[in-house]
């Protein structure tokens, strides 16, 4: 029990961290510890720029999995960054076309102007959704903080008005998901399910543990019950054996849903899936932003601590 409840102090204190702007900027500022921090995270990005990621979506298409890309950025501060940041997601966009590579993409709405300007970050994400629909290309609304979800509900209940290859992530722990999810199961967007990562008050979300594990399959049996596009977000094996059992118990069209794993995590359990013959997606993110993201993934499972430490004092030849 002692053990238990250290590891929950330890993901908690990783996600406050993780949330400190002051301590992101320190490290991205100073060259050696970047390096030497950015050792661990590693194992979890695609790396720091677009090409190298391809590389990696290239060798996963290779053996038959679907990729999603994500240029890492948040909370930019000014139009310029905002814009930047788009014209990026437009790259990415032109990039998986000229490539063949069977990829979407995902991105925070905060990375185009959402903290800036509503209607600057409606504009620039119309940008990259036009150059995305002339192939056909998904782009995922990612999930931020509590303080967001209206605004990122919103945006993408607009946006979908004009364009259709629009989805949206929705946070299984967050108490208010329940009612934004019979909002958002009248879109016609993929809907993309995970249990949630950021902190927040306790009484706005539930912790991690059975409840929440319920909760997260009322969700994926509601979608596949109605045959509505989803993202199956999970590491957890149990979770992923359950939803197997709901997609057979409802002749699941495999074109409805896909499952989805970060890269770097437990990426066996998704092989298994994949050659049981289920769709299955491989998420990478890329860029220097990778502070908060190692932060997020060492406190979803904290004794991926010791893994961290492990390839920072790795010496590679």
């Amino acid at each position: 029990m002692m053990e238990q409840e250290l590891l929950l102090m330890g993901a908690q204190a990783l996600r406050k961290i993780a949330m400190n702007t002051e301590a992101k900027e320190f490290i991205l500022s100073n060259d050696i510890l970047f390096k030497t921090i950015k050792k661990a995270a590693d194992r979890y990005i695609g790396g720091e720029t677009l090409e190298e990621t391809i590389l990696k979506v290239k060798d996963q298409n290779k053996q038959d999995f679907k990729c999603s890309i994500e240029f890492m950025g948040e909370n930019t501060l000014t139009e310029k960054e905002a814009n930047e940041a788009t014209n990026e997601f437009i790259t990415i966009a032109q990039e998986i076309k000229k490539q063949k590579l069977n990829s979407t993409f995902s991105l925070d709405l905060s990375h185009i102007g959402l903290a800036i300007s509503k209607d600057l970050c409606l504009n620039n994400l119309a940008l990259i959704c036009k150059e995305a629909e002339k192939d056909n290309i998904e782009v995922t609304i990612s999930a931020e903080g509590v303080e967001r979800t209206d605004a990122i509900i919103e945006t993408y209940k607009t946006i979908s008005k004009t364009y259709a290859n629009v989805s949206i992530t929705l946070q299984a722990y967050l108490h208010r998901s329940k009612d934004d999810f019979k909002d958002l199961i009248r879109e016609n967007g993929r809907i993309r399910m995970v249990k949630g990562a950021f902190e927040t008050p306790q009484h706005l979300s539930i912790p991690r543990g059975k409840e929440l594990d319920e909760r997260y399959l009322y969700f994926v049996d509601q979608l596949l019950s109605q045959n509505h596009k989803c993202s199956i977000g999970t590491h957890h094996h149990e979770i992923q054996q359950e939803a197997v059992k709901l997609i057979q118990h409802y002749n699941t069209n495999p074109e409805i849903y896909e499952f989805e794993s970060l890269y770097g995590i437990q990426t066996e359990q998704l092989i298994n899936l994949k050659n049981q013959g289920y769709p299955t997606k491989l998420y990478f993110v890329y860029g220097k932003e990778w502070y908060l993201y190692l932060c997020n993934r060492i406190a979803e499972y904290p004794m991926n601590l010791f893994r961290a430490l492990h390839d920072i004092a790795e010496v590679k030849n």
